[in-house]
């Protein structure tokens, strides 16, 4: 890995003023890709990792940075590296969609990301984005203000990233290119972990948790990533306060909490301040579980980490655990926390909520079963949709297909609502919908003001709390809440003042969510539930948003080496051939 800086700060002046130009720079790095063997929960497994790390490792900018990073893929099957939150302005030929922006990189070749920073200040992270690769595939991305400024609270003392992440024994990888075979449901973690041990917790791994020293009397800031495959998550740490400062690559109003929940794919910084009796305290993490209650099946491991003071005291003793960590399936203090993130309105960073609206869609979330009438039985696959559509993946990605102007790739006729309306919350066993599969999209002109109400539905008695996600534009949450969205009383309750501008956002289990963006970046964007179990069924779409009247507000011309949809083994052919 390397880094070659461009110009520096350059102070200019002109007519007896003093203006200072901040210019970007340029970083650039090799990611190798390659299988690697790790033990954990006393199993040892092979597994595909960038440099042979787990996580892989951080990307560091400043706010206005480019950065390049070359993919050298060494392992078994095509796949591509998705920028999450990374708005990329009309680079979506950079944003490593598959199927929708790229097909993937098939092994034994590269491929060049080119990676615009632009409005993110803050934490994100990158990851593979080919059914379930990220799993391995993954690392943190941390923004820096832009040179010469400083960040909108004291500068801590140190920082530290803390990245949340699934295990599983055995390669997953395998089970969901049969899950993908049959339609089944997926597998349940042996373990979470953090920076990629699970903790004291959990088997031979008792003194394995990842250690973090500090200093008495220091504010620090910790950087987290929720890079688990499906679930959102608790964290705490024991006897310490949090202070939540952003988000998604954004501030926020600072407000002091005693734990945080991260939504499946969220990046959070909080700062801590360690003026705590000297001595060792867990930092912990569980899930935040709200599928159907009747299951306790779930992975219920506490995953930690610990913090240690420097300095002398009694260090046989174990730490101590958060004492109010919240229970796995306490509904109230996830809602509760996110009604506290209200976005940070500074000069610097200012507040722009949109009130035009050219485009409203009312978006219902579902899981979903086609059931198979065969000779001798009866079968059924799992499907989830948006809309009652499941999404197909083409054969060639979307954005070479619309670039192009090929046909018979995708339908214009993504709808703007559910064709049925029903007590979508309600004790809904059955699957009556009758879900479609297709490759549907939605086109929006350039600068059109979108307002989307997501609705959960309770098909299959299956509601869930889905991440929902949009590559290429953040958004602005107006409001959230429980039951069927009213149009008239529940719009009363926006926050049209300060609402949190993220690029992932929680669609409440058996409730609705409400966002507004502003549509300023061509290109052709996914749209999508980031939990990797609802992702593979089908819980997707694509924005395509057009070209603005000049050069500047239209998509870049592509790079010269795209990786081909023409012959690449997938990660399904792989795994077919490694499984006979």
């Amino acid at each position: 890995m390397g880094v070659e800086p461009a110009c520096p700060v350059l102070l200019l002046f002109l007519a007896g003023i003093i203006i200072w130009v901040v210019e970007a720079e340029v970083h650039y790095y090799d990611f190798v890709l390659a299988e690697k063997n790790f033990t954990r929960l006393c199993k040892t497994k092979s597994m595909l990792v960038v440099n042979g790390q787990f996580p892989g490792p951080t990307i560091y900018v400043h706010k206005g940075d480019t950065v390049f990073v070359n993919v050298h893929n060494h392992g078994d099957y095509g796949l591509t590296i998705h920028w999450h939150g990374v708005k990329q302005p009309r680079n979506p030929w950079s944003d490593g969609s598959a199927y929708i922006t790229q097909c993937p990189i098939e092994p034994g070749h590269n491929f060049t990301y080119e990676v615009v920073f632009s409005e993110e200040e803050g934490t994100l992270w990158w990851h593979a984005n080919s059914d379930w690769t990220r799993n391995t595939v993954h690392g943190a991305i941390v923004i820096y203000p832009p040179h010469g400024f400083s960040y909108p609270f004291p500068t801590p003392a140190g920082e530290q990233i803390l990245i949340l992440g699934t295990w599983f024994t055995y390669d997953v990888n395998k089970v969901i290119k049969e899950i993908l075979r049959t339609g089944k449901d997926v597998p349940i973690s042996d373990a979470y972990i953090i920076n990629g041990q699970p903790g004291d917790f959990c088997a031979c791994s008792k003194e394995m948790a990842y250690r973090w020293q500090v200093d008495y009397g220091k504010t620090y800031l910790i950087r987290l990533v929720n890079a688990l495959m499906s679930e959102e998550f608790f964290f705490a740490i024991a006897g310490h306060d949090l202070i939540v400062v952003g988000i998604d690559g954004s501030y926020l109003k600072p407000f002091t909490t005693s734990y945080v929940m991260l939504s499946n794919g969220q990046t959070m910084d909080v700062l801590v301040k360690t003026n705590r009796s000297p001595g060792r305290y867990y930092m912990a993490g569980r899930q935040y579980y709200t599928d159907n209650l009747f299951f306790t099946g779930y992975d219920k491991t506490n995953a930690s980490a610990i913090l240690e003071y420097r300095g002398k005291y009694d260090r046989l003793s174990s730490p101590f655990f958060p004492e109010k960590l919240p229970s796995y399936t306490d509904y109230d203090s996830a809602t509760q926390f996110r009604k506290r993130l209200k976005s940070l309105a500074s000069k610097e960073h200012p507040i722009d909520v949109p009130r035009n609206v050219t485009t409203q869609m009312y978006i219902t979330a579902s899981m979903d079963k086609i059931v198979h009438n065969f000779s001798a039985y009866m079968d059924y696959t799992l499907l989830s949709s948006l809309n009652n559509i499941s999404w197909v993946n083409p054969s060639t990605d979307v954005l070479q297909a619309y670039y192009r102007n090929l046909s018979g790739f995708y339908t214009l006729d993504f709808p703007d609502e559910p064709p049925y309306y029903f007590d979508f919350v309600a004790d809904l066993r059955d699957d009556s919908t009758h879900p479609l599969k297709g490759t549907k999209v939605k086109v929006l002109e350039y600068g059109e003001e979108v307002e989307i109400v997501f609705q959960s539905t309770n098909l299959l008695n299956a509601s869930d709390e889905h991440s929902m996600y949009i590559h290429g534009h953040k958004f602005y949450v107006l409001g959230e809440g429980y039951g069927n969205f009213n149009s008239t009383r529940d719009t009363e309750t926006y926050n049209l003042v300060d609402p949190p501008y993220l690029s992932t956002a929680s669609l409440p289990v058996k409730g609705w969510l409400t966002i507004r963006f502003k549509a300023n970046n061509p290109g052709v964007w996914a749209m999508h539930c980031q939990e990797g179990r609802h992702l593979i069924w089908g819980m997707n779409t694509v924005l395509i948003v057009k070209n603005g009247s000049n050069p500047e507000t239209s998509i870049r011309t592509p790079p010269p080496n795209m990786p081909s949809c023409a012959s690449y083994p997938s990660i399904h052919k792989a795994l077919e051939v490694s499984a006979e």
